[in-house]
């Protein structure tokens, strides 16, 4: 006795979810992100007992009245930075991670559809 395997395009619908989900998420993240390592370098450059006291958040740097500028330095403001280069890491990949997901949806079909009409 034969089987009939049907595929429903509605079966689709939490992977691309998932995807659409986890773009927002990572893009919102990295922000709050941005954001919080923007607020430890004013922190970590306004503590400082010298001169460089100001923090600019497009060289990530502290810098005083001359415009001179030297590294934040601190544990948390390098923390930061790190923590966004690690989670920055997974939007890059998620172009090979949507192919991946979309071959074996291709694959499954193919198999399913060469299982059914040859067996």
């Amino acid at each position: 006795m034969q089987s009939v395997a049907e595929f429903q395009i509605q079966e689709l619908m939490p992977i691309g979810m998932t995807l659409v989900v986890l773009g927002i998420g990572l893009a919102y993240g990295l922000q709050i992100m941005g954001d919080t390592q923007d607020d430890m370098g004013t922190d970590s450059c306004s503590a400082r007992a010298d001169t460089y006291t100001l923090y600019n958040a497009t060289s990530h740097s502290c810098y005083n009245s001359t415009g001179a500028q030297i590294d934040v330095g601190s544990a948390e403001f390098n923390a930061t930075t790190n923590a966004m280069e690690g989670v920055a890491k997974l939007p890059e990949k998620l172009p090979t991670i949507v192919t991946v997901i979309v071959a074996a949806i291709v694959i499954g079909i193919l198999i399913r559809y060469l299982f059914v009409k040859f067996a």
